[in-house]
C-alpha cells in the first residue's frame, strides 16, 4: 500500500554555542535577513514529500498510537479510549493500522513504528457489558436528545437495544496529512476481514448496521447563500466519509467547540476560513456498504 502525504517540515534549532560565540556583525547581518529567513522557513514547512504506507495486522505494539488517533476522534468525551484500544488489539483478525513502509536513518521520525492511521470496526452488540461500549452509547444517544428530534433519539436507542440486529462501531481514523487514497486499501481489507471471519466461524464482527463518528466542520460564521439563506454545510475531514452518510437511515451533528478550538490539533482552517468543529454521527445499514465501496472506488482510485 502506497501514498503520498504532506508532512510539516521541521527546521533546525539554533546551536546554543554558536549563539553565545557569534559576532556582533553576524547578528546584525541576522537581523537584516530575518524576513528572508521567515519566507524561506514558510516554504520549509509547505514543503511535500513523497511518503511509502504499509498496512499492518493491529498489535500490543501500536497501543500509544491507536489509543491517540481515538483521543483525536473523541476528544474530552466521557469514553474510556484505553479500554477501547485494548478491545481493538484484542480482536486482531479485523483491522489494520497504517505505517511509513521504511523509515531512513537519518530520519528525524523519534518513533520508525508511529501509526500514521488505522481501521477497524467493533461488534457494539456483543461487548454490550463493556464500560467503554455503554459509555459510547450514552454519549451517541445524550447528543443526539440534544441536537435532533425526539423520534430520531428513540430510533437510535431502539437500534442499539436490538440484540437480533448488531450495530458495529466502524472506526478509520489517520492524521490530517494522510492523504484520503490510504482509506480505499484500508476499507477494502476491512471488509475482506469481515467476510473471512464469518466463513472460519471466528468471533463475529458481522453487523446489521455500522455506526460512525466523524470528524466533521462548518464555518464560524454562517455566509448567506444564494437567496438569502444561511449556508449550513458541513465539511468532511476526512473526506470520504461523505459517501457514508450520504447512504446512512440516521445522522445528527453536535459540536465539540468547548472541548477544543481547534478541528484537529493546532490552529485549522479551509482556504483560510475560521472553522468550528463538530462531529457528525451516522448509522449506515450494513447491505448499503457495497454501494459505498464502489463510490470510494470511483472516488479515490489514482
Amino acid at each position: 500500500m502506497a501514498s503520498s502525504a504532506k508532512r510539516r517540515a521541521v527546521g533546525l534549532a539554533e546551536n546554543p554555542e554558536e549563539s553565545e560565540n557569534s559576532s556582533d556583525d553576524k547578528s546584525e547581518a541576522d537581523a537584516d535577513s530575518g524576513e528572508e529567513d521567515s519566507d524561506a522557513s514558510e516554504e520549509e514547512i509547505n514543503e511535500e514529500v513523497m511518503v511509502d504506507f504499509e498496512a499492518h495486522t493491529i498489535s500490543v505494539n501500536d497501543f500509544n498510537g491507536v489509543k491517540r488517533l481515538l483521543q483525536q476522534l473523541f476528544l474530552k468525551a466521557h469514553v474510556n479510549t484505553s479500554e477501547m484500544t485494548d478491545l481493538i488489539i484484542q480482536q486482531n483478525h479485523v483491522g489494520s493500522v497504517i505505517k511509513q513502509a521504511e523509515v531512513p536513518d537519518d530520519s528525524d521520525d523519534d518513533d520508525p513504528d508511529e501509526v500514521f492511521g488505522f481501521i477497524t470496526l467493533l461488534n457494539l452488540t456483543e461487548r454490550k457489558d463493556v464500560q467503554c461500549v455503554e459509555e459510547l452509547k450514552e454519549l451517541v444517544v445524550d447528543q443526539c436528545e440534544k441536537n435532533s428530534t425526539h423520534s430520531v433519539t428513540e430510533q437510535l436507542e431502539q437500534i442499539l437495544n436490538d440484540a437480533s440486529k448488531p450495530v458495529g462501531l466502524l472506526v478509520s481514523e489517520r492524521f490530517i496529512n494522510v492523504p484520503p487514497q490510504i482509506a480505499l486499501p484500508l476499507h477494502k481489507q476491512l471488509q475482506e476481514e469481515l467476510a473471512d471471519a464469518q466463513r472460519t466461524n471466528k468471533p463475529s464482527e458481522k453487523c446489521h448496521y455500522c455506526l460512525m463518528i466523524s470528524k466533521t466542520c462548518k464555518e464560524a460564521k454562517s455566509v448567506p447563500a444564494r437567496g438569502g439563506a444561511p449556508k449550513d454545510e458541513y465539511m468532511f475531514v476526512n473526506a470520504e466519509e461523505e459517501f457514508f452518510y450520504e447512504q446512512a437511515i440516521l445522522k445528527f451533528h453536535y459540536s465539540v467547540q468547548e472541548e477544543t478550538d481547534t478541528c484537529l490539533s493546532g490552529r485549522w482552517s479551509f482556504e483560510d476560513v475560521p472553522m468550528k468543529p463538530f462531529r457528525t454521527v451516522m448509522l449506515i445499514p450494513a447491505d448499503r456498504m457495497p454501494a459505498i465501496m464502489t463510490k470510494l472506488t470511483e472516488y479515490l482510485t489514482v
